[in-house]
């Protein structure tokens, strides 16, 4: 007995993605409005809920590279796709165009080292403008 059907699944596996992809662009987002927002002054970049937010999302992410894995998001993405009877990263427009902004070929260590440099810009923007404390 099937819980979904494959219609529903690849529509679940489309919503995966997007979320993945909101996921992705609020990582990159964020640490491009800390690098440039710090020295501009931005106060709303020194938030702590968003600077703690961010450092985890980027610490699991690194993590998950320096280990091999694959995002939980991808996996099951992937899984919804199969039962839907499709082949991950192939399907329907949604699927075509964030697949190919969020995945492309390159080595293992590229993602690696990306990852490790977006953790370590993190940090130092943490350090040299710090989150602000509650008043």
């Amino acid at each position: 007995m099937q819980l979904i059907s494959p219609a529903l699944a690849a529509h679940l596996a489309d919503a995966v993605l997007a979320l993945h992809a909101g996921i992705a662009l609020f990582a990159v987002a964020v640490l491009g409005a800390l690098l440039i927002g710090g020295p501009l002054g931005w106060r709303w970049v020194r938030h702590a809920w968003l600077r703690r937010l961010h450092l985890a999302l980027l610490a699991v992410v690194a993590l998950q590279a320096w280990l091999g894995r694959l995002c939980p998001l991808t996996v099951w993405e992937q899984a919804l796709r199969t039962h839907a009877g499709q082949s991950p990263h192939a399907g329907s427009f949604v699927e075509y165009w964030l697949s190919r902004l969020l995945f492309f070929e390159a080595p293992w260590w590229t993602f690696i080292a990306a990852y490790s440099l977006a953790v370590g810009l993190t940090v130092l923007a943490w350090w040299r403008w710090p989150p602000l404390r509650r008043s």
